[in-house]
């Protein structure tokens, strides 16, 4: 009786785990399909198509009404910049707040949460009044700027993710610092050379969710951005559904799996930083 309550129960898990992973599974199986589907409609779609063809793939590159190349590019300088910018930013923010104690620290932490409180929508009028003031001056970062969308996702993403870092800082132990300033080193060097390798993992998932939220991300840059060839691949992808939707649903298929491209790579290559120890080597015994 109990091994056939076991066995039931653990049927019941195999069954619940699977499902899961079909209803996962199941759009990018999908999306695939609809890729390769000679039709190229969103009408009459199967899930394995007869007479499968890449001509929706061909598309991409050849018809110049969308310079693909050109928006995917756009994207991945837009996000890596200011991924890259914001771990730096962050982590000298963080550093400061978790090291050093000064006036107004405490305000300064509430103040970083407090602001993640609002939506970004709030502040789309205001942001696309400060870029045309900027582009007045800085005509390189102002409307329809790569900068000036970079400057606007750093704004976005310097709080939450301070505050995230900052925790992270805080579980690393003051001795190795401690030990380093003794020897001579400064307070910036201990910081280079000790706490960025330490925070290496904490470093990665900030750049791989900024990558990530910045890649995908539309109504900002759509705001932004009104040029063609400034778009990136989310704006630029729009132009496929806002024009006979059904009739260009392969291409928009298409598109979409290469665009998935480059967030995989991205975290397969650094998710051994993700899953690395925090301080694993860092004290010796």
């Amino acid at each position: 009786m109990h091994n056939r309550s076991r066995i039931l129960k653990r049927t019941v898990q195999y069954v619940v785990i699977f499902a899961a992973i079909a209803f996962a599974l199941f759009p990018v199986v999908w999306i695939i399909s609809a890729s390769i589907n000679p039709g190229g409609t969103l009408y009459g779609q199967r899930l394995i198509p007869k007479n499968p063809t890449l001509d929706h793939y061909k598309v991409l590159f050849t018809d110049k009404r969308y310079p693909f190349v050109l928006w995917l590019w756009n994207s991945i300088k837009v996000s890596v910049t200011a991924s890259l910018i914001t771990v730096f930013l962050c982590a000298l923010a963080s550093y400061a707040f978790s090291r050093f104690h000064f006036r107004g620290r405490r305000t300064g932490l509430l103040t970083l949460l407090l602001i993640q409180m609002f939506p970004v929508m709030l502040a789309f009028v205001a942001l696309y009044l400060l870029l045309l003031w900027i582009g007045k001056y800085l005509p390189f970062m102002g409307l329809n700027t790569h900068p000036g969308l970079i400057l606007v996702y750093l704004g976005g993403a310097l709080g939450f993710n301070t505050w995230l870092m900052k925790g992270y800082f805080d579980t690393i132990p003051h001795e190795l610092e401690e030990a380093a300033l003794i020897d001579g080193a400064t307070r910036f060097q201990t910081f280079m050379k000790i706490i960025i390798p330490l925070a290496r993992p904490i470093l990665t998932v900030i750049f791989i969710l900024t990558f990530i939220g910045d890649y995908s991300e539309y109504l900002l840059a759509s705001i932004i951005l009104t040029g063609t060839k400034k778009y990136t691949l989310a704006v630029g992808l729009n132009l496929f559904i806002t024009s006979d939707y059904a009739r260009h649903w392969g291409t928009f298929a298409a598109a979409a799996i290469i665009g998935s491209l480059p967030v995989l790579f991205l975290f397969f290559s650094l998710q051994k930083q993700i899953i690395s120890g925090l301080t694993g080597g860092g004290v010796k015994g």
